[in-house]
């Protein structure tokens, strides 16, 4: 299901020494000043001139490093629920991304901007990932303990379907384009993620059963959770 037909070893390469950079660029900025690419640079131990293919900027660079911070882990988000259910755990998980993503609204149209500017200058077509991939290693630990119960491609479709609710894009349409309020986003979302959890639930049970015996926890509250649009604010 991905457009990256690079070998995915060295994708993977490529997503490291973006988040080494990234990595080092908060342990500089600790002290309260502001580092220079260059010595960010040295402190990833890569050149000068890969950081730059990673980043046009030290403050398009700093501006995501402070993000990168913030970006719930799936480990503390999960770490005293002892849950299995996929639901429920899905929808925890995208409330702590929606309160980072909502906390953080200003450096991540930063970030969207600096991002949006280098695809229209050509970069999307380089090596260098222009965005990293943070939505994804919490989705999949949402849905960790239930792994079994999806079938590979209902699984494959469902990680690829909540990514476009978590982060940063989902609350750029719900501001920019829908003009919705938090309140009123926040409850959209929970609806959708859940509705997109049973949906892959019921296609994975379909033909062959509940994939490893897995039995289907959550169609009971298939009525449960449903959005209110009725308040907005211009």
């Amino acid at each position: 299901m991905t457009a990256d037909r690079r070998p995915p070893e060295r994708t993977n390469q490529r997503y490291r020494t973006r988040k080494d950079l990234l990595a080092a660029a908060a342990r500089l900025t600790k002290d309260g000043r502001k580092p220079s690419l260059e010595e960010v640079a040295e402190a990833a131990l890569v050149s000068r001139a890969t950081a730059y293919r990673y980043f046009p900027s030290v403050e398009a660079l700093l501006v995501e490093a402070s993000l990168d911070v913030a970006v719930p882990d799936g480990e503390a988000v999960f770490a005293d629920d002892p849950s299995e259910d996929p639901e429920e755990r899905v929808a925890k998980a995208e409330a702590a991304m929606h309160r980072s993503v909502y906390d953080n609204e200003a450096a991540i149209r930063l970030m969207l901007a600096s991002t949006v500017a280098r695809a229209l200058d050509g970069a999307a077509g380089e090596a260098a990932p222009l965005r990293q991939n943070r939505r994804s290693p919490l989705i999949e630990a949402a849905l960790a303990p239930a792994r079994g119960r999806f079938a590979k491609a209902s699984y494959a479709r469902l990680t690829a379907a909540l990514a476009l609710i978590f982060g940063s894009e989902a609350m750029v349409v719900f501001r920019d384009v829908l003009r919705l309020d938090e309140k009123a986003a926040r409850e959209v979302k929970s609806w959708a993620v859940r509705a997109l959890v049973r949906a892959a639930l019921a296609e994975s049970r379909s033909g062959s059963g509940p994939p490893n015996g897995g039995s289907n926890k959550t169609a009971a509250s298939e009525g449960r959770h449903r959005p209110s649009l009725d308040k907005r604010r211009g």
